[in-house]
């Protein structure tokens, strides 16, 4: 994967990211990672590891700053192959990330992922969200390609702390999603997302809890 490297990097300062070498490394091993898994584990419909470069290690960085503080507790729901969690947690090391998935094969990858890079700050659960009940809550949920934004509410709200918020990486602009939200929850902030090689809309959605 180290053909990729120019772009990875490119990729990144563009959105003010300046990756270590070690974060690199971490990066390109991880998308080998994913690219030799996905035949069997069907990780993503994309199979062009150019593609999974660009549509979800590129597209996950893009939060990287956007998703509280670098120290805080943050769950990704229905991780799947690990984005945007994985992406996250190699850019801060020292942030405690839980990457929860019901699918078996998917939480087998996300294992071999934390234990081969290494990524001694993740913890990954393979269990159904509305079940998962963690001894700490988290200062964040997030989640890309989950589930309606109403959805993610309803099934993690026990999951945050007083004072959390939801992440929510969204396409389109979700005005049907966002409309059927109980009134407890409140829009705080709307971030459009510039992803690098990507002409599609792309939004971040940040939730509170009133």
């Amino acid at each position: 994967m180290e053909e990729f490297r120019p772009r990875l990097t490119q990729a990144a300062e563009s959105m003010g990211l300046n990756l270590t070498r070690e974060q690199q490394d971490k990066l390109l091993e991880y998308l080998a990672l994913f690219a030799r898994w996905n035949a069997a584990y069907n990780l993503s419909a994309v199979r062009d590891p150019a593609q999974m470069l660009e549509r979800h290690i590129i597209d996950s960085l893009s939060v990287v700053k956007l998703c509280g503080a670098a120290d805080s507790p943050l769950i990704d729901v229905g991780s799947g192959g690990g984005l945007p969690g994985i992406p996250l947690a190699i850019m801060y090391p020292d942030r405690p990330i839980t990457l929860l998935d019901s699918n078996g094969k998917k939480t087998r990858f996300l294992f071999q992922v934390a234990s081969q890079l290494p990524l001694p700050n993740v913890t990954v659960v393979n269990d159904r969200v509305e079940a998962y009940r963690p001894e700490r809550r988290f200062a964040g949920v997030v989640s890309r390609a989950f589930a309606s934004v109403t959805d993610m509410v309803h099934w993690c709200e026990h999951l945050l702390t007083d004072g959390g918020r939801f992440y929510a990486m969204k396409g389109k602009w979700p005005e049907d999603e966002l409309s059927t939200l109980p009134k407890a929850i409140k829009v705080e902030q709307v971030h459009p997302l510039s992803v690098p090689g990507c002409d599609a809309d792309r939004h971040l959605i940040v939730l509170r809890r009133d």
